[in-house]
């Protein structure tokens, strides 16, 4: 079992009113640029390396993305605001890892988990939009379209960003991975250096044109960074499509 000084986890409305209560999550608007959150309080900042695939460069508070099924796309969208002060929770995640997500640059003392929250999870979710910056969700299944508003609307009232692992009717980004291959297998031996993926960005209004960008995710160092075409070769890469 994690410290639970280290991996808060809350199981339901009852441990969300709990943290706000001790003021142990501070409502977004209430952390600015002094908490080392970007100057703009319109935008959280991402990982350089995302910014092409994003309007502004960053994640518009008030706004939904989805970032297709829960990988390591999920983390490092939400590294950037972590690493810059800003709050994340992590609703529907059981198999999240602390040590995966500290090793992709969030500080678990700025996470709460909320691995099962149950039938109750909308409402849930809609509680942390209020104490956090960023929520990440992995919803249990479809919402119903009233249950989809309120929280849009928790989202948009709070000036949060609700990062959904899974597909989201109505997001203003969509984000996926459509292609990768990993480096360092060659003739069925090596070590696997790291991964490159192809991620395809798309959304509504002046966002609807496709972009795509490759990227190492994990770099032979473990960073999130650009990485050349495919088509340019990379020896000993095995592509999984």
């Amino acid at each position: 079992m994690p410290d639970p000084a280290i991996r808060p986890v809350l199981a339901g409305v009852d441990g969300v009113a709990g943290r706000f209560a001790e003021d142990t999550v501070r409502s977004g608007s209430d952390i600015g640029a002094g908490s080392g959150v970007l100057a703009d309080a319109g935008l959280l900042p991402v990982l350089p390396a995302l910014r092409d695939l994003l309007p502004d460069g960053a994640l518009r508070r008030g706004s939904v993305v989805s970032a297709g099924p829960w990988s390591l796309l999920c983390l490092a969208l939400a590294a950037g605001p972590v690493s810059s002060g800003a709050w994340c929770a992590a609703v529907g995640i059981p198999e999240f890892g602390v040590v995966a997500a500290a090793d992709a640059g969030l500080d678990p003392a700025r996470l709460l988990l909320a691995s099962d929250p149950g039938a109750a999870w909308p409402q849930v979710v809609a509680s942390l939009l209020d104490g956090c910056d960023l929520v990440l969700l992995r919803p249990p299944d479809r919402p119903a379209a009233q249950a989809r508003r309120k929280i849009e609307a928790a989202v948009r009232r709070h000036g949060a960003v609700l990062l959904v692992a899974g597909d989201w009717e109505g997001a203003q980004v969509r984000l996926r991975i459509a292609a990768q291959e990993w480096a360092g297998i060659g003739s069925g031996h090596g070590r696997l250096l790291g991964r490159r993926v192809q991620v395809v960005a798309d959304g509504r209004g002046g966002w609807s044109r496709t972009r795509a960008r490759w990227l190492w995710l994990p770099a032979p160092d473990g960073t999130v960074s650009p990485a050349a075409d495919p088509a340019a070769g990379y020896p000993g890469q095995a592509s999984t499509g």
